[in-house]
């Protein structure tokens, strides 16, 4: 087999995500601001997608109904790894880089706030632009009922759901960094991200959105929703971090 185009195994994926925080670290706060602001706006896009794949597709049934609308948001993490831009979720790995001793602690929380708020900026900046191109009713309806249904998770399942979302969204990013052509890192992403829209699970950055998007269209319990930002937030750092940066480091040490 040609070792030019093997995928990476396990051992050097874990080398290649701390060389990548490593670099996310020393990034300039402009630029690692941008690259949250174009993450933000990518996974609204896969959100919009989603949408309009639940829209008028009750007919196929729950199950395959969800798999589509699980396809179709799979599209913004797909933009974050190729096209490049930064991602909270995601870089809830830097925590392998971490244990290494590559990056600080004061690091990691520099990168991720900057990078958190360039995901806000982002996400309402692409719900501002939605709104101003006037979506249909019907996707209208079909995100208000969502943004209801989240709104009024109770705390366990919302931490929870929030866990759940990012074990496969990190396992995604992770899968990702042992591609080498941009195909196989489409595919990488899409299986994970899939499955967790696919169960109804929570993602922090994706919730940005649709909340906004909510308020702009429609309506939204302001309190609802930060309660839920709040609880998901927390649930996707303690699966990125807990479940999938920490463990791996755990299985294969530092070379």
């Amino acid at each position: 087999m040609n070792p030019t185009l093997d995928a990476f195994a396990p051992p050097e994926i874990r080398n290649r995500v701390v060389e990548a925080a490593t670099r996310k670290a020393a990034l300039r706060p402009d630029r690692c601001l941008a690259l949250g602001v174009l993450a933000g706006g990518f996974i609204a896009l896969g959100a919009i997608a989603s949408l309009v794949a639940a829209t008028g597709t009750a007919d196929l049934g729950h199950g395959l109904q969800r798999l589509l609308v699980g396809a179709a948001f799979s599209i913004g993490l797909g933009l974050v790894v190729v096209a490049g831009a930064e991602l909270f979720t995601g870089d809830n790995l830097m925590a392998m880089a971490w244990v290494d001793g590559r990056v600080t602690g004061r690091d990691i929380a520099r990168t991720w706030s900057l990078v958190l708020l360039g995901n806000v900026l982002g996400s309402v900046g692409m719900a501002v632009a939605w709104w101003a191109a006037a979506p249909g009713d019907n996707v209208v309806a079909t995100l208000l009922a969502s943004v209801g249904a989240k709104t009024a998770l109770a705390p366990l399942p919302a931490f929870a759901r929030g866990v759940l979302c990012n074990v496969l969204v990190c396992l995604g990013v992770w899968c990702a960094f042992s591609c080498r052509g941009t195909g196989e890192k489409l595919l990488a992403v899409f299986l994970p991200v899939t499955v967790f829209v696919a169960a109804g699970f929570e993602h922090s950055v994706a919730n940005v959105f649709l909340f906004a998007a909510a308020a702009l269209l429609g309506e939204l319990d302001a309190g609802g929703a930060l309660h839920n930002l709040l609880l998901v937030t927390l649930g996707n750092v303690a699966g990125g971090v807990g479940l999938v940066g920490l463990v791996y480091a755990w299985i294969y040490p530092r070379a």
